[in-house]
């Protein structure tokens, strides 16, 4: 049985136990996830889609975890999970799955599957009735992905860990946002500082420069930085998959009063919308403290996008580069709770900032600790 980097096998034995009384709720059997994170949050390894593969959890015996020959001895040594059944990598997994189904009498249990995930085809689906003629296939819906949402204390120290290290970088990228120099400059010397300080080797997150108002999810460019450009910085990094977020925008000169005023407006209302990140909040209502004061100040004609949404483990491999399991905007009944983590972040005006926020039973707390404004350098 392999030994995680970071967790303890009692991490692993709590998240079993809190999926399986979710998976009796649900009145499955067994249950099978192939999304990324799900198995990395699950079973300790996750790996890419190049060919389909699954962790099965049974209510009663042992779970099992379905891969390619080539990475079964690795997820033998990062996964609790001791029984790894492989196929060739020009092999169908589904008849492998079939049979390690039927080695446990499940061959005509009620399966869950999540049917939002992105690693079920409707060809796979297909595949695995087929092959299951006996079973029944029912969506348990994001189950993994809601288990998710309140963190360990060895996952919010995962998470404080990057965000210290997502600090140091932007404060070294940003140092680096002079004349003459590039955004290439700035992207390289933080994903260095991601891995120097023993964050994961992951893309440094979006890093753009410009001159109008609304460049922030912008390309990485190759034109020499100018006096009077604006680099806007959001890093994303990672210590074992769990990611802290922050972003800033660095001026080059003297930055306009009509974004100096934007920048100080906005850090006024989002210290407004953290402060009220308590646990009970209604997440309508805390998204309504920026998105309404934004509006109101005139800084945006309207606000289109959400202002949070859920940190915490993302996938080496997976497809979604933001979790929106939960998210902050105009119709979200739900209420916030002790140990969700949530980047919170605001844009208008040429100015924007976001910042990684541990919700406690006492209230918020920031992770992430650089200095709430423009960053500037004359």
């Amino acid at each position: 049985m392999g030994a995680h980097p970071y967790f303890a096998a009692e991490e692993f034995a709590a998240r079993l136990g809190r999926l399986k009384a979710r998976l009796r709720t649900a009145g499955v059997e067994v249950a099978l996830f192939d999304e990324i994170e799900a198995m990395s949050w699950i079973s300790g390894f996750g790996s890419s889609a190049n060919r389909w593969r699954c962790v099965g959890i049974p209510l009663e015996g042992e779970p099992f975890f379905l891969i390619r020959a080539l990475d079964a001895s690795v997820c033998r040594e990062r996964s609790w999970i001791a029984d790894v059944p492989t196929f060739r990598d020009w092999e169908d997994p589904v008849p492998v799955l079939a049979e390690a189904l039927r080695a446990r009498g499940l061959e005509s249990a009620t399966i869950g599957l999540d049917f939002e995930s992105y690693g079920t085809s409707i060809a796979r689906l297909r595949a695995m009735q087929a092959a299951l003629p006996g079973a029944r296939f029912v969506d348990i819906g994001a189950v993994v992905a809601e288990l998710r949402l309140i963190k360990s204390p060895a996952e919010i120290s995962l998470l404080r860990k990057a965000a210290a290290i997502g600090d140091e970088a932007l404060r070294r990228a940003a140092a680096a946002c002079v004349p003459g120099a590039s955004q290439r400059d700035a992207a390289r010397i933080a994903q260095a500082t991601f891995i120097e300080l023993g964050g994961d080797p992951y893309r440094p997150g979006p890093i753009t420069a410009g001159r109008g108002w609304d460049f922030l999810h912008g390309h990485l460019g190759d034109e020499p930085l100018a006096t009077g450009d604006v680099v806007h910085i959001e890093l994303t990094p990672r210590v074992h998959g769990y990611s802290s977020r922050m972003m800033r925008c660095v001026v080059l000169g003297e930055p306009e009063p009509e974004r100096q005023r934007a920048a100080e407006v906005l850090a006024e209302l989002q210290d407004r919308q953290i402060a009220a990140m308590r646990p009970g909040a209604v997440a309508g209502e805390v998204d309504a403290i920026l998105r309404d004061g934004v509006l109101a100040a005139g800084l945006r004609d309207s606000y289109d996008n959400i202002t949070a949404y859920t940190l915490g483990l993302y996938g080496d491999a997976g497809p979604r580069t933001s979790d929106f399991t939960r998210i902050f905007h105009p119709g979200a009944a739900w209420r916030l709770e002790a140990g969700m983590v949530m980047h919170v972040y605001a844009s208008a005006g040429g100015a924007a900032l976001s910042e990684t926020v541990l919700v406690t039973e006492t209230g918020p707390e920031l992770l992430t600790a650089l200095p709430r404004g423009l960053l500037v350098n004359r």
